[in-house]
């Protein structure tokens, strides 16, 4: 019942994605149609007080607003077609934003460290964060934060000294995904605001600690690409802030911590699931390279995690 939040032209370097393999000649499909029609020209008031009949959020730009009626017609619709079968999405999804070392400016040559490493459990089924993780690391090629990134992120240089290195932090991480048995029992995506926690910092981090890449975090859904898309909007409206604004949300927590920051955007993926949105596997590492991953891809969860071997 979720629509696909499909990879837009910009995204995919010019190529069209592959149509649905849905029968759009059905007469189900005019309804939808003639039912968008309607929903486009209603007030923002005439959409709230609409949305609050079927007991729906009435947060949000007028955009959202309709994208959230249309959504809710169109699963109505379908639904009495066909029964939608839930077991064929995700039953996690689990959101990083990674805080690293920085400096003012950040230099080109500056290379950065993973000093935070957050996860938030969301369950799709209940649509609720279901857990945490949070811990801190200790950067080893620049061991002394800078009075910059105590400030913006709020660790303080006496945590990261107190800290495990990343090796073994990745090391708890995976045990403690294990206990959640995500990839065995359970199938789950990772979840970033945009590419640079897997693509930069991960990537980096893991060639500092002479540790393969691991295979869980090869692949992710990039929410500003899925946000982006699904709403309608530019690449300039997809800030974390921003996203929060439009939805009808302010920020819950500390900007630039990465636990807050994460919870937050689990916020967005909450909502946009609620407003109908099949947030899909977007990205990918592949040779060392970020690759883009196509909305017609089948979906499948990331593998069960497992700690990567050292690099020789």
């Amino acid at each position: 019942g979720r629509q696909h939040c499909r990879i837009s032209d910009q995204e995919t370097n010019g190529k069209n994605s592959t149509a649905s393999s849905n029968d759009f000649s059905d007469p189900v499909y005019k309804e939808i149609a003639i039912t968008n029609g309607y929903i486009n020209r209603m007030t923002r008031d005439e959409l709230r007080s609409k949305l609050a009949e079927f007991k729906l959020e009435t947060r949000g730009v007028k955009d959202v607003l309709k994208k959230r009626l249309k959504n809710y017609y169109k699963k109505q619709k379908l639904m009495q077609k066909e029964p939608i079968n839930g077991d064929s999405y995700y039953d996690y999804i689990c959101v990083v934003d990674f805080e690293a070392t920085c400096e003012e400016g950040n230099p080109p040559e500056f290379v950065h460290e993973i000093i935070e490493f957050p996860i938030v459990l969301l369950n799709t089924r209940t649509l609720e964060i279901e857990d945490t993780f949070q811990q801190y690391v200790k950067p080893e090629i620049n061991p002394k934060l800078s009075n910059f990134c105590i400030t913006l992120t709020g660790i303080t240089q006496d945590i990261v000294d107190k800290a495990d290195t990343f090796p073994q932090v990745l090391q708890n991480v995976i045990e403690w995904m294990r206990q959640r048995e995500l990839g065995t029992k359970y199938s789950y995506s990772m979840l970033t605001d945009g590419s640079w926690d897997m693509s930069k910092f991960l990537n980096i981090q893991c060639r500092i600690s002479r540790i393969k890449y691991p295979s869980f975090a090869k692949k992710w859904i990039n929410i500003r690409k899925s946000y982006g898309n699904f709403y309608k909007v530019p690449r300039s409206q997809t800030k974390l802030t921003i996203m929060l604004e439009k939805l009808g949300m302010n920020y819950d927590g500390r900007p630039h911590s990465g636990l807050d920051d994460s919870k937050n955007i689990a916020r967005i993926a909450i909502r946009m699931l609620q407003d109908g949105c099949e947030l899909r596997v977007n990205e990918r590492m592949h040779a060392g390279q970020l690759m883009t991953v196509s909305s017609s891809a089948p979906l499948e969860g990331a593998p069960a995690p497992q700690m990567p071997r050292y690099r020789n």
